[in-house]
């Protein structure tokens, strides 16, 4: 039988192109490449180093205000969820500006990780690379960016940020070719981008206005991980710029995995060239990356289900240890029509994208403009990592498996065949785990996107404003194949064997530490295949006026979104002979198998309304207070299915089709001399109807849920001292539940958030620390709260002239355990004190070295 081997051919020559390019441009760049002062890397927002000559702006270009003075740049202009050209101080949204800078500063690990810095987000970015939960404003957190989207330069990277073992943060990383990140929290993210009623995640790329560049080489301090970042770009004369760089890693990465599970990186470019009126733009990304998953681990957890105390088990460190091993590093399972597919767990996330985009404006005649941005991606991968179904005694797991009298060997390892003579003193904890295998092949992600626009301008007596009519339209495809199996292995923090059952009467009932086909504790739910095609069609309309000290803007969308394709789940088992060796071992007696004479339709089309209105009012120049009214949509894609909401005709009931969220916020920003504040309440309604595939007890939820609160952002310089901080009060909770009405009056959030960065600028060093924490909340399975937990990262930078920079960054430096996710909240502290639980990293140190061109 033919095994299809994941690592393709063009995989292996994409990842062999990046590494190539990164060495190449690391022994030519200085070569090849003018030097600039340090500080000349392009912001493309105008700044530059002293002395450089500005590049001539296109006049549909307009550039934003000079930002110096003002720590939070309410001079800046907005360019997301916004029509018109306004800066902070004057627009009536609740945005956060990240600029390269500060980026640097915070030394995140992931795309995910730079929001925990931002007021108002909560990010549960303990997974790595990609599979955080992301919300906001006491929207109710579930998996992946539900109510919200990670945009690259205006346009969504997916039209879903929670596509199952495909959350959109898989699919972006932060490099040096990263201008500056934009945050809209609520307010108009309603109608400028379909999916997103709670929020955008603008990543925005350096574009080449101001010559330079930068060459880094990184290296963990304290752990196994090597990057080197690229950029540059430059003005090639007054009407053609560009810009291109990215990043290559290698390494084992913060946890012990036991082998290179962080390999590959990513290319980004761009050529623009202006003209008196407009401009046009071509951009590229390629992105070939894998890095560790990680999920949930074993755990100690003692105390009470309102005040719960997590810790590591002997053995099994919650900071620094992995499930994942480097002798579990294979695994053959069953796909869609039959098909043996093997699978090398070092895959992880394996992340695969092409993407090529043209953007462009053009001033068709005095107040008339045409705006427009396109982007097509071929994008595809893989989800693979071990999964804690069950943790018990290892005694307790052999007589579950193999029955009464069972035994257990060593599967693999340095005592493979080896018999256990002693489980209760196995790692010092005794103890075993059944693991689910979570293995997903992302066949197709592919997705086209394009936002057209027609701007009439207006001026005169005294006032101004515009009308903007727009059309957006976008097709995501999801095909999916998940191909789960059980295994049974010790609970062990590093090098981690797969363990053998043997019954009463000598036979071995697993094979090679498999312990089944499929997930049979879990009624073989997960193993699936589907190919689905989403189309969403949006024309909109958003109109401005200002007059004085007065703004006033309002905006609909109407959205069409239409699903289609067919899935379909294990419809029984099978005898099947998977490895090929010509006899039936005891997995291979009960095979799940998807049939594809199963498949059931999706053939859905869904309508919406989308709202948003709001106000600003400068009181002086220093003072703007402002308002706003939004409602919004998202429409559901495939965790619909499997029994959440799809008829057997295809077709699905727009309240379970369709999320809204409806938003009332109000605030103040302030600013004097180098000191602002931004402060925003805030209120929300939310209606929900989501699935969660590892619940055993609440699989399906459809659910209203109300939030109050406060957010507070504030910053503050003065000579060599810079302070940034933020704080957020919500108070959320389920206002309504169809399935569980007992969970209605649940808090769903943090009470509080707050993050605060100092930073000191001695000489030719700085040094700052980036401070995040938060207090308790419960599960969103009910029962034992996340208990809180503040969280201590550092940096320091010294530089030795204007080219060269020493820098060291380091998360976590107290070692702190901060849990994220506890899967079986719901069963409360054990009688014996074991459960599972995902933290954040525990402490990781990093030295870069940084040349600027």
């Amino acid at each position: 039988m033919a095994k299809i081997q994941h690592r393709t051919e063009a995989g292996q020559v994409a990842a062999a192109a990046i590494r190539c390019t990164a060495r190449w441009a690391l022994a030519v760049a200085a070569v090849l490449l003018p030097c600039q002062p340090a500080g000349a890397a392009d912001n493309d927002e105008g700044t530059r180093a002293a002395g450089a000559a500005p590049t001539p702006a296109p006049a549909s270009e307009t550039p934003p205000a000079d930002t110096a003075g003002t720590p939070l740049q309410l001079e800046r202009i907005v360019v997301t969820g916004t029509a018109g050209r306004l800066s902070k101080l004057r627009s009536s949204l609740s945005v956060s500006t990240l600029d390269a800078e500060r980026l640097q500063q915070l030394g995140a690990d992931s795309a995910s990780d730079i929001l925990r810095s931002v007021p108002g987000i909560l990010a549960q970015s303990s997974g790595g690379e990609g599979n955080a939960n992301i919300t906001a404003r006491g929207l109710p957190l579930s998996g992946g960016a539900k109510l919200m989207l990670f945009e690259e330069d205006g346009l969504p990277v997916l039209s879903f940020g929670d596509i199952d073992f495909a959350t959109i943060d898989t699919f972006v990383r932060a490099d040096a070719t990263l201008d500056r990140v934009e945050v809209i929290r609520g307010g108009s993210a309603a109608t400028f981008v379909s999916n997103a009623p709670g929020g955008i995640f603008n990543f925005i790329s350096k574009t080449g206005e101001a010559p330079g560049g930068s060459i880094a080489l990184t290296s963990g301090v304290d752990f196994d991980r090597q990057r080197v970042d690229l950029d540059y770009g430059r003005p090639l004369d007054d009407q053609w710029r560009f810009h291109i760089g990215g990043f290559y890693r290698q390494g084992e990465g913060p946890r012990t995995v036991g082998y290179r599970a962080e390999d590959g990186g990513q290319i980004k470019g761009n050529l623009t060239r202006s003209f008196d009126r407009g401009f046009v733009r071509v951009s590229f990304k390629l992105l070939e990356d894998r890095a560790p998953v990680y999920l949930p681990v074993p755990v100690a957890i003692t105390g009470t289900t309102a005040d719960p105390h997590v810790a590591s088990l002997p053995g099994f460190d919650v900071l620094h240890g992995a499930m994942q091993s480097r002798y579990f590093l294979d695994d053959l399972s069953v796909g869609r029509d039959g098909q043996v597919l093997h699978t090398d767990m070092r895959d992880g996330y394996y992340s695969r994208s092409r993407a090529l985009g043209l953007e462009g404006e053009h001033e068709l005649a005095p107040g008339w403009s045409v705006e427009g941005k396109l982007r097509v991606a071929a994008t595809s991968g893989r989800f693979v990592g071990p999964y804690p179904a069950q943790v018990d005694t290892a005694s307790a797991l052999a007589t579950a498996i193999g029955g009464a009298g069972a035994t257990l060997r060593y599967a693999n390892g340095p005592l493979a065949g080896q018999a256990m003579t002693d489980p209760a003193t196995l790692n010092g904890n005794g103890l075993a785990v059944r693991t689910h295998l979570f293995n997903t092949t992302l066949n197709d992600l592919g997705n086209y996107t394009h936002d057209l626009k027609l701007t009439r301008s207006f001026e005169g007596q005294g006032q101004s404003g515009s009308v903007t009519v727009g059309y957006f339209k976008s097709r995501q495809e999801i095909d999916q194949d998940w191909h789960w199996n059980t295994y049974l292995q010790e609970v062990r923090g590093q090098d981690s064997a797969l363990l053998d059952v043997v019954d009463a009467r000598g036979n071995v009932v697993t094979q090679g530490g498999l312990v089944a086909y499929g997930e049979p504790f879990w009624g073989n739910c997960c193993v699936r295949s589907y190919r689905l095609r989403y189309d969403t069609d949006a024309p909109y309309l958003a109109v401005h006026w200002q007059k004085g000290p007065a703004d006033l803007d309002a905006s609909l969308r109407y959205d069409i979104a239409r699903g289609s394709g067919s899935y379909a789940g294990a419809s029984g088992t099978r005898a099947l002979d998977v490895n090929g060796d010509g006899a039936l071992q005891v997995p291979e007696q009960s095979v799940p198998v998807v049939d594809p004479a199963t498949r059931m339709p999706v053939d859905s089309t869904v309508r919406y309304l989308s709202y948003s209105v709001g106000g600003n009012y400068l009181l002086t120049p220093d003072l703007a207070l402002f308002a706003r009214a939004s409602k919004g949509g998202r429409h559901n894609a495939e965790r619909v299915l499997f029994g959440g909401g799809i008829r057997a005709d295809g077709s699905i009931a727009k309240e379970i089709a369709v999320n809204t969220v409806t938003q009332y916020e109000g605030g103040v920003k302030w600013r004097r001399g180098n000191a602002s504040v931004f402060a925003t309440l805030f209120h929300a309604t939310t209606q929900v109807t989501d699935q969660d595939i590892t619940s055993t007890t609440e699989r399906f939820s459809s659910r209203e849920y109300e939030a109050d609160g406060l957010e507070l952002e504030g910053a503050w310089d003065t000579g060599d001292f810079s302070l940034r901080g933020g704080l957020t009060y919500t108070r959320g909770k389920i206002a309504a539940d169809q399935i569980t009405p007992l969970r209605v009056g649940e808090q769903i959030n943090p009470k509080f958030m707050a993050q605060l960065a100092p930073s000191y600028r001695w000489g030719r060093a700085r040094l700052g620390l980036n401070i995040i924490g938060l207090t308790a909340f419960p599960s969103t399975r009910g029962g034992l709260a996340n208990p809180g937990f503040v969280q201590v990262n550092a940096f320091a930078g010294y530089a030795f002239d204007k080219q060269w920079t020493l820098s060291i960054t380091g998360n976590n430096l107290f070692d702190r355990v901060g849990i994220t996710e506890i899967p079986n909240a719901s069963g409360g502290v054990t009688a014996n004190g074991v459960n599972t639980a995902r933290s954040v990293d525990g402490r990781t140190i990093l030295a870069t070295l940084a040349y600027a061109m």
